[in-house]
């Protein structure tokens, strides 16, 4: 680790201290592991698509197939990714406070890889698959002509669990993420743009509610302005020097 990275010891202190953490990730944190954006990915045959027209419910009734196969394209290049560093900090942090609580908008499932627990996946998981119907999810299927598959249980289309554009995100995972940006005593936003509602929300419950508000990015975001504390830099570089010298010296 770079001795000249500089953590204020403010957000050490709190951290050491705090009985409930709330961390909220973006792309930013998968792309140090090799996960292109969602734009990034449109290379090649793809390149000519915009991915904002793929990623719809109008998109998989008009070609199911398309969709089906760019996903498919999407899962692959999800697979040859591994955790970094960033992703492995947070799962230890989780054993070292009394709470933790982890939301992502990523769908890559890398938190889960590193050995995070009961991750809240506001935009779904790419490698999870389930039927467009009745949201059955399906592990497996028989090999066959169709693509996309169906459903064993229902015959439905299967679709990855994905939040589509024009689609609500999960209920249940929106509304424990909005409990949790209130009730932290320190919130880190992590690799995020602060662009995409309704997650650019929850740092402002945190703020609301009393939380230390620190963003981790490379670059200065939508949030900047209201954080308390920066950490510029590269999470698979801060956030393990930040469990460090917090709960190893």
């Amino acid at each position: 680790m770079s001795p000249e990275i500089i953590i204020p010891d403010s957000v050490i202190q709190k951290l050491k201290t705090a009985r409930h953490v709330t961390v909220l990730t973006g792309a930013g944190i998968s792309a140090e592991s090799g996960v292109p954006t969602f734009r990034e990915a449109q290379t090649g045959l793809w390149a000519k698509y915009d991915p904002q027209e793929l990623a719809t419910p109008q998109a998989f009734r008009r070609n199911p197939k398309l969709v089906w196969d760019w996903y498919s394209w999407r899962r692959e290049l999800v697979r040859q990714a591994k955790p970094n560093p960033g992703h492995f900090a947070l799962a230890k942090l989780a054993n070292l406070v009394p709470k933790l609580t982890l939301i992502t908008q990523n769908v890559d499932g890398l938190h889960q890889q590193a050995g995070s627990k009961n991750v809240i996946c506001l935009h779904g998981n790419i490698t999870e698959t389930k039927c467009y119907t009745n949201s059955h999810f399906v592990e497996s299927w028989p090999d066959g002509e169709d693509v996309p598959p169906k459903c064993p249980m229902c015959g439905s289309l299967l679709r990855p669990n994905v939040v589509w554009f024009g689609e609500n995100l999960p209920g249940d995972a929106l509304s424990t993420a909005v409990q949790a940006s209130q009730t932290c005593d320190i919130f880190f936003s992590i690799g995020t743009s602060g662009l995409v509602h309704p997650a650019a929300l929850l740092p402002m419950y945190a703020i609301e509610n009393g939380a230390l508000l620190v963003e981790l990015n490379p670059q200065p975001t939508q949030l900047t302005h209201y954080a308390h504390e920066l950490l510029t830099g590269a999470a698979g570089e801060l956030l393990p020097l930040l469990v460090e010298r917090a709960f190893d010296s």
